[in-house]
């Protein structure tokens, strides 16, 4: 029994520095949006202050880079949700000839290393003579990101009771009204994590956006150029909002996807 109690310390002792592990980062980054530095460096604490959410928007590059990676992530999000809702529902729903060349092609994407793949979408780019751009980079990122919102909507389709189908089809429902009517309540909180993870990972990313920007400059190219010279505490500022609209977001989500209670 002892050796038992132990271990579960052990793995909760574990579990806690891995969480204080990841919410470090978060935690300094919303601590320097407070920081009030005296020159370009925002490193060192050197006092608290307010200014800078009252100043957020002050620097019309970085507001512009921002905007841009804003709109770029939400185009990103709603097609690669459609695609790879679409996508998820035929690989969990039905067996085709195809599907298994279908899942290889998905998962290589997922594991395919950024550096290939954004050099290999550059080179496609530039013998298509695409310009490169805000719509190159949106192309990019759907390409990766949809294979990431097909795995999570594939893993809910896959456990959905046929029978409550064979129910809809015995009271006289057709196809498109069972998938409406019933399917597509179930699985809506996983196309909307896939949703909310293929916008997380086109607003964050940089080694695919740096070979398909071309001039275009989005958040994390702003700051990957800014760090040279000194990042302004509006980054953090920024972050910070983006962090708290994320998981504002996931709390909303987590409360709609919650079974109603019927009143008695």
């Amino acid at each position: 029994m002892r050796p038992r109690i132990g271990g579960d310390r052990l793995l909760h002792v574990y579990t806690w520095i891995l969480i204080a592990w990841l919410i470090l980062p978060i935690a300094v980054m919303i601590l320097f949006g407070f920081n009030d530095p005296q020159g370009r460096y925002n490193q060192t604490w050197q006092g608290f202050t307010l200014k800078w959410y009252g100043e957020v928007f002050a620097l019309e590059a970085l507001t512009d880079a921002l905007v841009v990676s804003l709109l770029i992530a939400v185009a990103t999000a709603l097609i690669a949700g459609a695609l790879g809702t679409g996508m998820g529902y035929a690989l969990g729903r039905w067996r085709f000839r195809g599907a298994g060349a279908l899942n290889l092609l998905m998962f290589a994407a997922i594991a395919s290393p950024e550096l290939v793949m954004g050099s290999s979408l550059l080179s496609l780019f530039v013998s298509l003579g695409a310009p490169l751009g805000p719509v190159s980079i949106t192309i990019a990122h759907v390409m990766f990101s949809v294979s990431f919102v097909a795995v999570v909507v594939r893993a809910r389709v896959v456990t959905l009771d046929r029978s409550l189908e064979e129910a809809a089809a015995d009271l006289g429902a057709s196809g498109w009204t069972t998938f409406w009517k019933v399917i597509f309540p179930i699985i809506l909180p996983a196309i909307l994590s896939g949703v909310m993870l293929a916008f997380a990972l086109s607003i964050d990313d940089f080694v695919i956006t740096n070979f398909t920007a071309g001039t275009t400059q989005t958040f994390p190219l702003w700051i990957w150029g800014s760090t040279r010279v000194g990042l302004p505490p509006q980054v953090n500022v920024m972050g910070t909002m983006i962090f708290a609209g994320g998981v504002l977001l996931a709390v909303l989500t987590n409360i709609r996807s919650r079974p109603r209670k019927k009143a008695a």
